[in-house]
């Protein structure tokens, strides 16, 4: 049972007493991503969303962003600062994770619907050495497409009716990390020379958590 403080917590920061419950039931960064694994994969087919943690609940799916911000509010009531990372790519879609750190080291919580950028666990010393570990599988068919990553954004600098209940799209939230200072992975010299993904590993893009319907797989 989520404890009563962590229930009222979550419906002060805006959540209404149902989500409320969902989210302060989980009490470790590790249960977060189990809960955002079974959560299902949020497609867009009425167009791009950017959905608040309730909306997102709500609905009772998430993509990317989405799933982050609900990681950050969860970790949030663990005491955590709720933190979002843009990972940005080229000729690709950016992605966002949940950094948090345990005992000085940094872990990441992400919503995925593929094999690759996923949970990381807390053992990464920095957050570049936490980004760096997304590298080899953030590829887009045999290409490696991540460049750069932004500085943690900690969603406190913005109100809560801006990310955890509002009834619009949170595309706010999406400017703001965008904006962000971002850091480059690699120089144009590497980015030339670094080897294709081999067929083994564009095959991996054909296992995702939640079956990818027709209609979205003529769009990608």
């Amino acid at each position: 049972m989520p404890s009563p403080a962590r229930i009222r917590l979550a419906q002060r920061r805006g959540l209404p007493l149902a989500q409320a419950k969902r989210l302060a039931g989980l009490t470790t960064p590790r249960q977060i991503q189990d809960f955002l694994a079974k959560l299902p994969q949020n497609f867009e087919p009425d167009g791009d969303t950017a959905r608040s943690v309730q909306a997102a609940l709500t609905a009772n799916c998430a993509h990317c962003i989405e799933g982050a911000m609900i990681a950050a509010f969860a970790l949030w009531l663990q005491g955590h600062p709720p933190l979002l990372i843009d990972l940005s790519a080229h000729r690709d879609m950016d992605h966002v994770i949940a950094p948090f750190r345990v005992n000085g080291r940094w872990g990441a919580i992400s919503k995925t619907n593929y094999v690759c950028l996923r949970w990381r666990d807390p053992i990464y010393r920095s957050v570049r050495e936490l980004v760096m570990s997304y590298f080899h599988e953030y590829a887009k068919g045999p290409r490696k497409t991540l460049r750069s990553y932004s500085k943690p954004y900690d969603l406190r600098q913005l109100p809560t009716s801006q990310w955890v209940n509002q009834a619009e799209q949170c595309w706010e939230v999406a400017d703001r990390i965008t904006a962000a200072r971002h850091y480059a992975i690699v120089t144009e010299a590497q980015a030339k020379a670094l080897r294709p993904r081999d067929p083994v590993e564009v095959a991996s893009d054909r296992v995702t958590a939640f079956p990818i319907p027709a209609w979205k797989r003529q769009r990608l």
